[in-house]
């Protein structure tokens, strides 16, 4: 089985990792634009040899795109068409955030069976093949999206990678996907980039920052060291599910405002009591 990763970060390079460690893989083959993160991840041994887009692509049995969503939607097609040209059977998965864009880019294309999309639900904020670390996906849940359209043996195939990495298999279509990413990913991220911006605009001595953050706020904002090249086409592309999710956030927002401006102490305590039923989903 060799498996080509394009893309060799946090995310593929954890993959590549795992997928070799576990014996799901006999070979590695890794595609990365940036050079000094190709040099690194050959040097780390994230991977068994570093080879261009082309040649990734025609030797993989299976082809991994792991790059930030707006590459991956011109990239997916171009995969499919190599693999026409190619004359056997392949498989390709992405790894994005967002499902409905890049679905629909391929659609219509004549090898779209050969296609599984795919969400692991795993990360971390930190980004680069330095990033990379065995055990990433560990009992998460990996989400499977419009399987109906591909090729049978292929989802099997994607089901079995996803088994070696440990990971529970969800399967949704790819809009229900958007909505739900929006409210329990995108949202965090968002809402830590802001506080984020507000420290830094109200706190000018950094000193105090660093002195006085606690374990609370560094959990909190540890997000908004995430890196933009990935998060501005996610947050683009799902734009309408995430301005609604923005929306009732800052109502929410706002209801904490008013309770505490008008000094209303039961208010306040009613919002907190409500908060807390999510302990009952997430401990």
């Amino acid at each position: 089985m060799k498996v080509g990763i394009i893309g060799l970060g946090l995310i593929g390079g954890s993959m590549a990792i795992d997928l070799k460690r576990k014996g799901f893989a006999d070979e590695i083959i890794g595609t990365e634009n940036d050079a000094v993160n190709a040099a690194a991840a050959e040097k780390m041994g994230l991977v068994d040899r570093v080879a261009d887009f082309d040649e990734c692509v025609d030797s993989a049995d299976i082809v991994v795109v792991a790059v930030p969503v707006g590459a991956a939607v011109r990239m997916l097609p171009r995969i499919l068409d190599r693999f026409a040209t190619n004359n056997r059977r392949q498989v390709v998965i992405d790894v994005c955030s967002t499902k409905e864009q890049i679905v629909r880019s391929v659609h219509y294309h004549p090898l779209r069976p050969c296609y599984v999309p795919t969400h692991p639900m795993a990360g971390t904020e930190y980004s680069g093949p330095w990033a990379a670390m065995p055990g990433l996906f560990d009992g998460r849940a990996c989400i499977l999206c419009n399987t109906e359209e591909s090729d049978p043996k292929a989802v099997h195939l994607v089901e079995r990678l996803y088994d070696a990495l440990n990971m529970r298999v969800i399967y949704m279509n790819a809009s229900n996907h958007d909505v739900h990413t929006a409210y329990v990913s995108h949202i965090s991220h968002i809402t830590s980039f802001a506080l984020a911006l507000t420290v830094l605009d109200k706190e000018k001595d950094e000193k105090h920052i660093f002195d006085l953050a606690s374990g609370g706020f560094s959990s909190t904002v540890r997000l908004a060291k995430s890196n933009a090249d990935m998060w501005v086409p996610i947050l683009s592309q799902n734009r309408d599910n995430v301005l609604q999710v923005i929306d009732t956030y800052i109502e929410k927002m706002k209801d904490f405002r008013e309770a505490i401006d008008n000094y209303d102490e039961d208010g306040i305590r009613s919002l907190i009591e409500k908060a807390n039923k999510i302990k009952r989903i997430i401990r």
